[in-house]
């Protein structure tokens, strides 16, 4: 399933005013490029940058830790598809033009988790693998009909209350080993299934 995580518009004045209905990932879908964001790209150009150019995305499992640092629970998120159907998913949403991988990951966070989530972000986070996205299903773990996608995913301690936004319904907290599951692999959108598992490989809570 498809890549989704729309964004407001940045011509809007409230980070809540404009959404994205159709999920085209990062809220570029209803006014060109204007002072406030030159590189904003309607609905048509998107399109077409998606038929000539990989799109970059950040993507975060959230997680909580215990006072060493170990991870006791994985957060994902419940939303519903433009068709209403209710799928698993993790943070995700693309890198804009001009800005660092830091800034855009720390803002899908906010967008998804609300402002009192409190990530804990490095000066310089690093990812803990490159997922590769593409429209033609079985070239990766990874499938997204709309585009070719490469994302920078990452683990992300969160240390507030999450509250989500847009269109995440709810935010489910599973121990790791109900995040590995088979169950909920089958639940999550996209082969996300595979990135949580190779999430906590990469800090060693998978048992």
């Amino acid at each position: 399933m498809p890549v989704r995580t729309p964004d407001p518009d940045p011509n809007e004045p409230s980070d809540d005013a404009s959404r994205d209905p159709l999920g085209l990932g990062d809220g570029m879908g209803s006014l060109p490029g204007s002072a406030a964001n030159p590189a904003w790209l309607s609905d048509v150009e998107l399109a077409e940058m998606r038929r000539r150019l990989p799109m970059l995305y950040v993507e975060a499992i959230p997680v909580r830790t215990d006072g060493a640092g170990i991870v006791t629970q994985v957060g994902i998120l419940l939303r519903a598809t433009p068709l209403g159907e209710m799928t698993r998913t993790i943070v995700s949403g693309r890198v804009r033009y001009g800005e660092t991988v830091r800034d855009a990951l720390f803002r899908h966070l906010e967008n998804d988790l609300g402002p009192m989530a409190f990530p804990l972000l490095p000066p310089q986070p690093t990812p803990f693998t490159v997922a590769e996205y593409f429209p033609i299903p079985g070239v990766s773990a990874f499938h997204d009909d709309r585009q070719h996608a490469v994302s920078l995913a990452f683990v992300v301690p969160v240390t507030g209350t999450c509250e989500p936004r847009q269109d995440a319904l709810e935010v489910t907290w599973m121990e790791p080993a109900e995040a590995a599951s088979d169950a909920l692999s089958a639940e999550m959108e996209g082969g996300r299934g595979t990135l949580v598992r190779l999430a906590l490989a990469s800090v060693g809570a998978l048992r």
